[in-house]
């Protein structure tokens, strides 16, 4: 039946500059950059280069969602309060430390949390994006200190 995901979107402000800002910040690869019919309609897609079969659709909000939702996400990014993505990563505090270098905004710092480490990192569209550094949980410990 199904392998596995492959294609998940995020609502950007503008195409060209967030494929720009997920290559040169996040260290993505573009996998596809076209416009299709009259219209004008663009897909552009972004991809981890170790894991390609997970394609980032970088949509800008509009059709086929209705005019009441796409303002509704617009007003989500505007405000910095929509959600995209999870990443993962082996070293949450030296991942801050190289994308704060690059410039990259966090929101919040690295932080414990009882499944790891966690920081909160905002695109250049407004979207939250939460970088990990995954361990394993013991709920019967219930605490958020390390494992």
């Amino acid at each position: 039946m199904i392998s596995n995901v492959s294609l998940v979107t995020v609502y950007v402000t503008d195409q060209t500059e967030s494929k720009q800002w997920y290559i040169d910040n996040l260290g993505f690869v573009e996998r596809s950059d076209i416009t299709m019919g009259d219209n004008g309609f663009r897909w552009v897609t972004v991809a981890h280069p170790d894991h390609p079969e997970l394609e980032i659709t970088l949509m800008v909000p509009g059709p086929p969602l209705t005019d009441d939702l796409a303002e509704a996400i617009r007003r989500s990014m505007a405000n910095g309060t929509h959600g995209a993505l999870g990443l993962r990563t082996e070293n949450c505090q030296k991942a801050f430390e190289e994308l704060t270098a690059k410039g990259v905004e966090f929101i919040q710092p690295p932080a414990e949390r009882p499944y790891g480490v966690e920081a909160i990192i905002r695109d250049n569209s407004g979207n939250w994006l939460v970088l990990v550094e995954n361990r394993e949980y013991d709920p019967s410990k219930g605490d958020f200190g390390p494992q």
